[in-house]
Parts: structure tokens; sequence; C-alpha cells
């Protein structure tokens, strides 16, 4: 039998970041602290699965912007 994922288990989850039990207002979370440090590595590209993919040259080249020449 599958099983039942219960309300108790999740009040008895701890922090991902911390590890310190998790508080109902910032669940899965322990405070607004971690919460906070969870979405910086959210944007800051530090939650990234690993890929054994080759850009391609066009995407290459889309990514590197080519600065203006100063007109003086």
């Amino acid at each position: 039998m599958a099983e039942v994922y219960s309300i108790a288990k999740a009040r008895r989850s701890s922090c991902p970041i911390c590890k310190k039990p998790s508080v109902a207002d910032y669940r899965p979370f322990c405070s607004p602290r971690c919460k906070t440090l969870d979405l910086g590595q959210w944007l800051g590209g530090g939650y990234r699965l690993p890929t054994e993919e080759v850009p391609e040259e066009a995407e290459l080249e889309a990514g590197l912007q080519e600065r203006p020449e100063d007109e003086t």
C-alpha cells in the first residue's frame, strides 16, 4: 500500500537551509532569513541541473554582446 503523507509529518519537517524545525508561517522554512536565502539561490542560478548539451553556435553569438564603439 502507498504511504500516506500526513499533516503531522509535514509539521515535523525541517528547514532545507539550516535543518531547524520548520514554522507554519514560513513552511518549509524556519524563518524569513532562510526563505530569502533560498530565493537568492534560485535567482542566482545556484539550483541548476548539470547537462552535457553543448550550446549551438547561434546561442553563443547571441550571448556575446559587442560593446558599441565610443564616438568622440
